[in-house]
């Protein structure tokens, strides 16, 4: 299997401009990422792909591979697609999050591995929640499993509601998994998705997958016990030890 890891990287962001160049103990977000995703045995090759010359310039200058893509696209999974469809030597692609710079290359083999079975389509990661507070943030994604280890449903809201119990006590009662945004995609499977209109449980969730689902699209998960550390405002630097 010819498996290619992307990178989408945008300098805009309404939180945090410039975000993936921003310097973390002597090196840029977007470096770090690069270089974790590196270490996956499982990457025939590691793209950053961005709609900005700044990040294209800096990621060559490192020594990485870099990619122009177009300004319009909506999501990762939309600049993926166009990375993917100029490479198709790859049949599999592997989505990973430009602003987590903790990204262990375990994760990424884990996610790597649901493609040995010829059925996957699309694949995600998981993990335990634990916290009660993150169980019901509603900017923490949950994930309904199935006993197929499928994804049945991606809620931020905690689902399923457990009757006759306090919110507080829920976690004793059933094994809630959080959504690690780490994506993996058949190459013509990547290229179908981005091209599905925006779905009505899509609107009211704000969960992009949650269209592939809607369209009959089946998400292997995988679970995973490591932590992940996304970078969304300047405060969430703080957080970061390096």
């Amino acid at each position: 299997m010819h498996i290619l890891g992307i990178i989408p990287a945008r300098y805009a962001s309404s939180r945090f401009p410039g975000k993936p160049l921003v310097d973390i103990g002597g090196k840029s977000m977007i470096r770090r990422v690069y270089e974790q995703a590196k270490k996956c045995n499982h990457l025939a090759e590691v793209i950053v792909a961005t709609d900005d010359n700044r990040i294209y310039k800096h990621v060559v200058d490192f020594g990485g591979l870099a990619v122009m893509t177009s300004a319009d696209h909506q999501s990762g999974t939309d600049r993926c697609a166009e990375v993917a469809a100029a490479h198709p030597q790859y049949n599999v692609v592997i989505n990973i999050q430009g602003d987590e710079p903790y990204i262990d290359p375990e994760q990424i083999s884990k996610l790597a591995t649901c493609f040995d079975s010829p059925e996957v389509e699309l694949a995600t990661l998981v993990k335990r929640v634990k916290d009660v507070q993150e169980l019901h943030n509603p900017n923490t994604p949950k994930v309904v499993v199935t006993k197929l280890n499928e994804a049945a449903y991606f809620s931020r809201s905690a689902i399923p509601h457990i009757r006759g119990e306090e919110g507080q006590n829920w976690l004793e009662f059933y094994p809630y998994f959080k959504h690690i945004g780490i994506y993996g995609y058949r190459a013509d499977v990547l290229q179908q998705i981005t091209k599905l209109p925006i779905s009505s449980l899509e609107k009211a969730e704000a969960l992009e997958q949650l269209r592939w689902i809607e369209n009959g699209y089946r998400i292997k998960v995988a679970e995973t016990d490591l932590e992940t550390y996304a970078v969304d405002t300047p405060e969430d630097l703080l957080k970061l030890k390096f």
